[in-house]
């Protein structure tokens, strides 16, 4: 590695020099004489040192990082140009290597994206509690993958960082009470029994297969719809644009996370992939737009007191309405941005990541029968001599076996897989070892789950 840092260096020096020697050479074929070539020798070697030195001081930069980082073990298979790039694959074998990566590695490791990219890779909670317990200013989101979000979310809570972060969540925190919680009940209820409906008639006409994570995926777009905007699009029944728009939208950026020369925004934006990207996110930002204009001009033909009263007797105070009304420690409200940012969030981060943590619970019960089953007559239990047979919010906590089994699913698929954070200074590890400043760092929620430094046995399905 040193040997091909100095002669990186040696042949960018030579470089400057020939490039000088041919423009002395080029203006003497011109017939202008040394007192003419000199200003412009001059310029071009200055220019040309100037570069020489950010490249040099960059090399140095760069090597101090590789000396310091020696101290990780990495994977074995690092490829000269590509790194450990084709260990990262968006498959069941590439959930297997990571499987792998966290029995041989039980803490931290190192793997590299191309030539020059270092990313430490953590997968043990003693080693992860530096990082996250460090403030916003130590370890801030890393934003290249969050970044190809931002022209869909905005400034949303996933994207935005620092102050801004702070108030937003501090603004959001009502729409989680259980006050706001408890009537989305009957939304899941109605959504579900439309699902489930739609399963007895395809069956019923001889479907013998489904894909599960269609469907769900569906069924929870349709709830987040309910629970979002109050509005109910009929998306399981039949078409909806919007609804395809954001499944493809969702799609578009995990297929540009797996393209590593489509990481440029000049780049992607000029791709077919790139069109589609931007008329989906036009087509949900104007029907998030829409319902906010509506709601604020009923806001305003009513008196706050009206409204309030209303939405209360109805039960019908939805995400927006919760947004449109919060103001901060000085009175100032959301503006309509910020809140088609946390309403576009939310309908991301909340329709994929449940619907994916559904069908994987669906699988494993499957998969066990007698859990399965003992779920079942948990839930007969409750629901006997009741009718309608609908879970209420207080069932709930009357479910434990079925709790346990959701949480075991959970950790054996997390539906998010990693997060990440960049050190904006060194950071030491409960070991002594230092990350350094400017290392981007992978917190991987499925490496810690299948850790047996963690779980004793993590591969097995044990409620």
């Amino acid at each position: 590695m040193e040997g091909h840092l100095c002669l990186l260096g040696l042949r960018i020096s030579l470089l400057a020099y020939l490039s000088c020697r041919m423009l002395q050479l080029g203006l003497s074929w011109l017939g202008l004489g040394p007192g003419a070539a000199f200003p412009w020798q001059l310029l071009l070697l200055v220019g040309a040192s100037l570069f020489l030195a950010r490249i040099l001081t960059w090399i140095c930069a760069f090597y101090d990082n590789y000396c310091r980082l020696r101290c990780f073990p990495q994977p074995p298979s690092r490829h000269w140009f590509w790194g450990h790039m084709s260990m990262v694959k968006n498959s069941e074998e590439g959930l297997q290597l990571l499987t792998e990566m966290s029995h041989q590695f039980h803490d931290v490791h190192l793997c590299w994206i191309g030539p020059f990219y270092p990313i430490l890779r953590f997968i043990h909670p003693k080693f992860i509690g530096p990082i996250l317990q460090a403030s916003a200013a130590v370890a801030p989101k890393e934003m290249i993958f969050y970044g190809f979000l931002k022209p869909w979310l905005g400034d949303g809570l996933l994207v935005s960082a620092g102050e801004k972060w702070s108030r937003q969540r501090h603004l959001l925190t009502p729409a989680f009470h259980f006050d706001i919680l408890k009537p989305y009940i009957k939304n899941f209820n109605k959504s579900v029994n439309i699902m489930h409906a739609k399963w007895q008639r395809l069956t019923t006409k001889g479907t013998a297969c489904l894909d599960m994570l269609e469907h769900i995926s569906l069924m929870t777009l349709d709830s987040l719809q309910k629970c979002v905007f109050s509005f109910d699009s009929n998306c399981q029944e039949s078409p909806s644009e919007y609804i395809a728009a954001i499944q493809e939208l969702s799609s578009l950026i995990v297929k540009r996370h797996h393209q590593l020369f489509l990481y440029l925004d000049c780049l992607y934006f000029c791709t077919a992939d790139g069109r589609r990207f931007r008329e989906a996110c036009d087509l949900v930002h104007n029907f998030t737009d829409a319902v906010i204009r509506e709601r604020r001009r009923t806001l305003s033909s009513q008196n706050l007191d009206e409204f309030l009263k209303s939405k209360t007797k109805s039960k019908t105070l939805d995400f927006i309405d919760v947004l449109l009304l919060a103001k901060d420690d000085h009175g100032k409200e959301l503006s309509d941005e910020d809140i088609r940012a946390e309403a576009d969030t939310f309908m991301f981060g909340g329709h994929d990541t449940t619907a994916s943590a559904l069908s994987w619970i669906l699988y494993n019960l499957a998969r066990h029968p007698e859990y399965q089953e003992r779920c079942r007559q948990e839930v007969q239990e409750l629901l006997r001599g009741r009718e309608p047979e609908e879970i209420e919010w207080d069932d709930l906590a009357q479910l434990p076996f079925l709790t346990m089994c959701i949480k075991e699913s959970l950790r054996l698929h997390p539906p998010v897989t990693v997060i990440s954070r960049c050190c904006t200074q060194d950071v030491v590890l409960p070991d002594g070892r230092v990350i350094p400043k400017g290392t981007d760092c992978v917190i991987s929620i499925f490496g810690v789950h299948h850790n047996p430094e963690v779980w004793p046995d993590p591969e097995r399905r044990d409620p």
